[in-house]
């Protein structure tokens, strides 16, 4: 994780973006008395929200949890996705 005040992400923004973006890293902005944000690259956002749908139910979580079990225990399996 990554932290700046609002005055040196002003001064810098560029570098923190292409830091934020090579490194996956977080960037929390300080902005004084307002609310802090967060900034993060659209790599690491797209993987925040496919986690998300992934646990978003009890029968998601509970397929995810057996196919991390079986890859664990060396079961692989091929999946042909293959369609005409």
């Amino acid at each position: 994780m990554i932290t700046t005040t609002i005055s040196d992400f002003r001064k810098d923004m560029k570098r923190y973006f292409n830091e934020v973006s090579q490194s996956l890293e977080t960037l929390i902005i300080h902005r004084g008395k307002e609310l802090s944000v967060v900034v993060m690259s659209l790599d690491e956002y797209n993987s925040l929200k496919a986690t998300e749908h992934l646990l978003s139910s009890p029968a998601n979580e509970k397929r995810l949890d057996s196919a991390v079990s079986r890859h664990q225990r060396g079961e692989a399996f091929e999946v042909d996705l293959d369609i005409e």
